[in-house]
């Protein structure tokens, strides 16, 4: 089936969160919130080792929307269901429709670290891409050196199926780092 036929919802909530696709005219607070969080960001992330605008930021969207409504990637935003205050983001990358299984990856605005909600949006991720896109297969992958993203899939239960080695670069291109994999498996389908 071409993936693009498939119908399932743009948005859904867990506790205390909202988690959506993203829409034009988010650009602004997305943007806020890598100026709030560029320092921390900047150790981890390729797209914060670049140049940021609103307006950079806003086109960014628009195309992850358009690659949302394709099913070409999954990018969600992490909204505080309570306040609408904008959290972080996450999605569901890489898709391999065929199995399915998809590539969790987050980052957070530093304003709101430390409080659980990045593990409460995985969770619910993880959760919309096993029950409702039926997902065999749901991996984690980060650098060995960064303790607050590993912790994320070690509190949630997916299993260390490895490192590999020399995999990737540090973000500076200064050396070579190894990284982590972590995955979940549907269960009911072995």
């Amino acid at each position: 089936m071409n993936p693009i036929l498939l119908d399932f919802p743009s948005q859904f909530f867990t506790e205390r969160l909202l988690i959506r696709s993203p829409l034009p005219g988010d650009g602004k607070v997305v943007y806020e919130s890598i100026m709030a969080s560029i320092n921390e960001l900047r150790r981890w992330l390729p797209f914060a080792q670049k140049e940021q605008s609103e307006q950079i930021i806003e086109a960014n969207l628009r195309e992850a929307h358009l690659r949302f409504l394709k099913r070409e990637d999954l990018r969600f935003l992490v909204f505080h269901k309570e306040t609408n205050q904008y959290i972080g983001s996450s999605g569901l990358h890489n898709p391999n429709w065929n199995i399915p299984k998809f590539e969790i990856g987050y980052w957070i605005d530093s304003r709101h670290s430390g409080q659980g909600y990045m593990t409460e949006a995985v969770q619910g991720i993880s959760d919309f891409a096993f029950y409702v896109l039926k997902a065999r297969r749901v991996e984690i992958r980060c650098d060995t050196l960064n303790d607050k993203s590993r912790s994320i899939p070690e509190r949630l239960g997916f299993t260390l199926e490895g490192t590999l080695r020399n995999e990737d670069t540090s973000v500076d291109g200064s050396t070579l780092r190894d990284t982590y994999i972590f995955a979940k498996i549907d269960v009911n389908s072995l």
